[in-house]
């Protein structure tokens, strides 16, 4: 049987699939309503990809009934031949519609249906929710459950919001101009609620954005009771997204200096050096480095760090095993240890856990100049103290003394044998 040629009007120009939903654009152009809703979705332009002329939005997209109806027919015609027939498509979603849902969500007897209708509509029809202000509208709801202690929505509410969460003006604005959803989205962590794993894993995403899109005011006025239910978060370690979440609220807020105080104060470093040495993901050891190299920019969160028996041990062990990354903020809080830290017992104790062998051997290593030079700068200040240690004269690397800083590194082992030596008393010190 010969091959059923397919008319080209007949084909989406983005998937170059027979069109289900043809909707025509404001450029002439025809596309599959799913194909370019999508593509006004995600594309930095929201540019017509035929034309490459602007388009307003997915709203003014004209459903093309007369096209349907041909496809429709021809599809049906040649269904023998192995056409899948194109079926009616669901009427579009129109903001009238909307709206009456949204009126509806402060209706006591009635916001918990109209939640899940919007439920099910977020998921095809996100950025024209948006655009319609049901984010804002989610916001209030969650600041009114949580005024009246109502756990009842609240997932709903959660999952809606996250769906049609965009980073726009419209969205920035209902933050900044509803500063209880950071307290309410906080109260939801410590509520005794259905599906709690899910539900509390979903505040801390949806936390972490609204974060992203707060002011700085707002940011300034955290409570420090903000900053240990986040570490209560990592605690509690219920899921691994909520304890990412948590690290990138933590790190996003600590960018203000009270703020920073506020986490040293709430314990953080003891949390962040526990959590770290039950070996987590490496994603995760990146942003508890980033944190921690943040929190030892200011005196109390060094000397907090310097209080943990093993966190100098725990840093130095991290070095060139986990990502380029973590080298990076594993050296710089080294760098800030040595330089603002520096009595004879934390450096004495930087030789006994190895972070000198490990400093030692990032210049060595296949590391950027940039962290090479500031493992040197971490090492010249105190190549007097650790100058001729065994720690150092036995162990260490040697084959390229002149990269190290004052004659830092003698005696005569190989690379070799300084590399098997590291790995072992890593292994015999149970690392």
């Amino acid at each position: 049987m010969d091959e059923i040629e397919i008319p080209q009007y007949f084909i989406c120009p983005i998937s170059l699939q027979i069109m289900k939903d043809p909707v025509t654009a404001v450029t002439g152009i025809t596309y599959d309503r799913e194909s370019i809703e999508q593509w006004l979705k995600t594309a930095k332009d929201t540019i017509c990809p035929v034309t490459k002329q602007v388009l307003p939005s997915s709203s003014c997209l004209t459903p093309n009934h007369t096209l349907r109806r041909l496809i429709q027919a021809w599809s049906t015609e040649n269904a023998s031949g192995g056409i899948d027939r194109v079926p009616t498509p669901k009427s579009p979603l129109c903001k009238s519609r909307l709206l009456k849902l949204i009126r509806e969500l402060e209706v006591p007897g009635l916001y918990v249906n109209a939640l899940k209708k919007l439920q099910v509509l977020a998921k095809d029809n996100s950025k024209f929710m948006e655009e319609a202000g049901v984010p804002k509208a989610m916001v209030l709801l969650l600041i009114r459950c949580c005024n009246q202690s109502k756990t009842i929505g609240v997932e709903q509410a959660l999952r809606i919001l996250y769906l049609t969460w965009t980073p726009s003006g419209e969205i920035k604005a209902a933050v900044n101009e509803n500063h209880r959803i950071i307290d309410c989205l906080t109260w939801i962590q410590g509520c005794d609620i259905a599906n709690p794993v899910v539900v509390k894993t979903l505040a801390m995403q949806v936390l972490k954005r609204v974060i992203e899109a707060a002011n700085t005011r707002l940011l300034e006025k955290l409570k420090p009771e903000f900053m240990e239910e986040m570490l209560r978060v990592l605690k509690l370690k219920f899921s691994q997204q909520a304890t990412k979440s948590a690290l990138q609220i933590l790190i996003q807020v600590c960018l203000w200096g009270r703020n920073r105080s506020k986490i040293v104060q709430a314990n953080a470093m003891f949390e962040l050096v526990e959590l770290e040495l039950e070996k987590p993901e490496k994603n995760i050891t990146e942003l508890i480095f980033n944190l921690l190299a943040h929190l030892c920019s200011c005196a109390d969160g060094r000397a907090e760090f310097l209080s943990h028996a093993g966190s100098i041990a725990m840093v130095a062990k991290r070095i060139l095993r986990v990502s380029p990354a973590t080298d990076d903020q594993a050296v710089h809080i080294l760098s800030l240890i040595s330089k603002n830290a520096a009595t004879k017992e934390v450096l004495s104790e930087m030789l006994r856990v190895g972070a000198v062998t490990k400093l030692c051997m990032v210049i060595q290593a296949d590391c950027s100049t940039y962290l090479k030079q500031k493992a040197r700068e971490v090492l010249r200040p105190h190549s007097n103290l650790w100058n001729n240690s065994p720690c150092i004269a036995v162990y260490l690397l040697t084959r390229y003394q002149s990269l190290i800083p004052n004659g830092i590194i003698q005696g005569k082992s190989s690379v070799y044998n300084s590399v098997v030596w590291v790995r072992n008393n890593d292994s015999a010190n149970g690392w």
